[in-house]
């Protein structure tokens, strides 16, 4: 009796033991299973952030794929370019190509890797100048990253500080340049010398007009907004009859661009200032802008491929993107009609604005043409 009990506790412990040792295979298995899955998709996981390994990808592939390479890399493909005579080709061919979709790949890798900056270069002037119109077309290039509204700093927010002027601005990568426009800086006295402190090194672009239809641009928006302002006529002269002009007012003032130029001389060279013709950037806007390029130092992307003439506005447009569905114009603000204005009137302000004209040409080694 006491021997069939033995051999009964002998069978059940080596049943236990048989089905604990089945569950710690089967666990061990389950873990190995767990385990070469996790690490194959890290695997797979790591490849598709990998860069292509290819020295002769060009700048635009790179452009392409830089979302998803290491950040380590991001800089350097920027910084290499295209040396594909293919990309080159397509280029040339589609606005888009290294325009605006090109400045949209830049931006979301600034947005990702870059760094806010102090702006390298400034729109400074002049108003009712064409200034807006220079923004909108350079900021397409993808070696430029510009704030889009006028932070003002120079003439009203100084007391802010450099800090909250540097905050405004986008994230840029270290190869591109990063840009502002506030016109009324070239009529504030205290703007050349606050720049200079920030940067002796700051570049500067002017955009300047005929003052005579520059004046009658700023009346005309300001009309729009109040109008029960005095005419034209009675604001630009303290005597008509006399044809004794009106200084003090505003839109006469900006006019006299040399009287403003004499003040940035005083802490800039003239080598550092670019001065874009308003008319030429109705009529040529590719040829201006090609010297915008030039004068930042960009490579020149921005061509007569982007550009179309808007008969209603009566000024050039930028053609539809790849990227988007609508092309591109400014805002309903701008192309407004003047206001009708005597002849007469027109002479005698030419008239005024001619010697300091001529002494602008002189001084900056261009004819505006503008008498």
């Amino acid at each position: 009796m006491a021997q069939r009990l033995l051999t009964s506790a002998n069978r059940v412990s080596a049943r236990f033991a048989f089905i604990f040792t089945l569950s710690l295979s089967c666990a061990y298995l389950c873990y190995n299973i767990i385990f070469y899955r996790g690490a194959v998709m890290t695997n797979q996981t790591y490849d598709g952030k990998r860069c292509p390994p290819s020295k002769n990808a060009g700048g635009k592939k790179l452009l392409g794929k830089l979302d998803n390479c290491a950040s380590l890399n991001v800089r350097s493909a920027f910084q290499r370019g295209s040396s594909d005579p293919r990309d080159q080709s397509k280029a040339q061919g589609s606005p888009g190509a290294h325009g605006t979709d090109a400045n949209l790949k830049n931006m979301s890798v600034a947005q990702k890797y870059g760094n806010k900056k102090l702006p390298n270069a400034l729109i400074v002037g002049v108003k009712k100048g064409g200034t807006r119109a220079v923004l909108e077309f350079i900021r397409i290039h993808p070696d430029v990253r510009a704030l889009g509204t006028e932070p003002h700093f120079f003439d009203r927010n100084y007391d802010r500080g450099l800090d909250w002027y540097r905050g405004l601005m986008p994230r840029t990568l270290d190869s591109q340049i990063t840009l502002e426009k506030t016109p009324s800086y070239f009529v504030t006295r205290e703007a050349p010398h606050r720049i200079s402190s920030m940067s002796h090194d700051t570049k500067l672009i002017v955009v300047v007009r005929n003052p005579v239809t520059r004046a009658i641009s700023d009346y005309t928006q300001t009309l729009s907004k109040k109008p029960d302002i005095p005419t034209f006529e009675e604001l630009a002269f303290k005597n008509r009859s006399l044809g004794l002009v009106d200084t003090s007012w505003n839109a006469i003032r900006i006019g006299m661009y040399i009287l403003h130029l004499e003040n940035w001389l005083q802490y800039f060279r003239l080598s550092q200032m670019h001065f874009v013709s308003g008319e030429r950037l109705i009529t040529d806007p590719a040829g201006e802008m090609g010297r915008v390029q030039d004068f930042l130092g960009l490579k020149r992307i921005i061509t007569d491929k982007h550009f179309y003439f808007n008969r209603t506005k009566g000024f050039p447009c930028l053609k539809k993107p790849e990227s988007s569905s609508q092309p591109r114009c400014l805002g309903k603000s701008k192309g407004r009609t003047h206001v009708q204005i005597e002849q007469e009137v027109i002479e005698q302000l030419q008239e005024f604005y001619r010697p300091f004209n001529i002494k602008f040409y002189e001084t900056v080694g261009q004819d505006f043409k503008w008498d």
